[in-house]
């Protein structure tokens, strides 16, 4: 990439043309799955859970590509799009099987009693009007929809699981175990089947008796930083791995898996050099942070001198603190 002072500060507009981005901040985002590289042991980790059908733990630092691995899985097996679960300390199971909107139901059925439209039909043994529809206020979240019967199973990214609340890996038990879970508001609701809306999407899925059992377990992908440890009844329902140190060799395959031979000159193994010696020594940096500098500081037209050295600075720039 060319370095050029889009912006230089002194308040005169100009419509300066804006170059394309590098390849992995192209919107929309486009899948990695060719230039993502399995470190070792990870391909036979994906394949034992695969063959179990039980949830993959991946742990290691941030910025180490353990959420990628599933879009080169979903991508080589054929299992569409990947579901994704970015976990706060705010979130709980409930909303990652279903959400259900009872305000705006309330909010509807009391806007048609005061347009004087409730009460127009007739209602015979066992029938609602027709406009007291829960439907549109309900949507399945990604585990929700990830578990939905299916020829093929789905693929679902839990990302960053140590962000959670202490119980949420607990409350995950169950589900992860029987594979099954139960919409209250559908098991009470007058109708049978019911259509209601799948995670990230507009497809509908037909929910019958208020129940969901998957009948192909879904690719599960959990991600963690290491940040805290999980119950031991945790663990024993998960394939567990664990990133590999960073070694110089391996960030040069990732770099130009990125970049192709733009990764290959004396500039670009200059910094993957200090970039892996900094994560040998303890410093918290993450491999996009490496690309980013390689992109900006590399090439006949990059920086040079005094911003160069700015610029190095500015985009490896240690992550425990601001």
């Amino acid at each position: 990439m060319t370095w050029s002072p889009y912006y230089r500060g002194d308040g005169e507009q100009r419509r300066t043309p804006i170059a394309s981005p590098p390849p992995w901040r192209v919107f929309p985002r486009r899948s990695e799955h060719e230039q993502y590289q399995a470190p070792p042991g990870l391909v036979d980790a994906v394949n034992a859970a695969l063959h179990l059908r039980r949830p993959l733990l991946i742990t290691g630092p941030a910025g180490s590509g353990k959420s990628t691995v599933i879009e080169q899985v979903a991508h080589e097996l054929a299992l569409g799009d990947v579901l994704r679960w970015h976990i706060t300390s705010r979130s709980t199971l409930h909303e990652a099987l279903y959400r259900y909107d009872a305000l705006g139901r309330i909010h509807a059925q009391n806007l048609r009693t005061a347009l004087g439209r409730t009460g127009a039909r007739t209602r015979g043994p066992g029938r609602r009007p027709s406009q007291d529809d829960i439907a549109p206020f309900l949507q399945l979240g990604p585990l929700g929809t990830a578990l939905l019967p299916a020829d093929r199973p789905r693929a679902l990214l839990i990302d960053e699981i140590d962000k959670s609340d202490l119980d949420l890996p607990s409350d995950l038990l169950e589900v992860l175990e029987r594979g099954e879970y139960e919409i209250p508001e559908l098991v009470r609701y007058w109708r049978p089947k019911v259509g209601i809306r799948q995670w990230a999407g507009a497809e509908g899925h037909v929910i019958e008796d208020g129940r969901v059992r998957c009948t192909q377990f879904p690719f599960i992908v959990l991600t963690s930083n290491g940040e805290r440890d999980f119950p031991a009844a945790f663990y024993r329902r998960c394939i567990r791995y664990a990133m590999p140190p960073i070694t110089v060799k391996m960030l040069e395959t990732i770099v130009r898996a990125h970049l192709g031979s733009a990764g290959d000159g004396d500039g670009a193994r200059d910094l993957i050099e200090e970039f892996a010696d900094r994560v040998s020594r303890g410093d918290r940096l993450a491999i996009d942070q490496l690309l980013n500098a390689v992109v900006l500081l590399t090439g006949d037209d990059a920086p040079q001198g005094e911003q160069r050295d700015g610029l190095r600075e500015l985009l490896l720039r240690e992550l425990s603190h601001a």
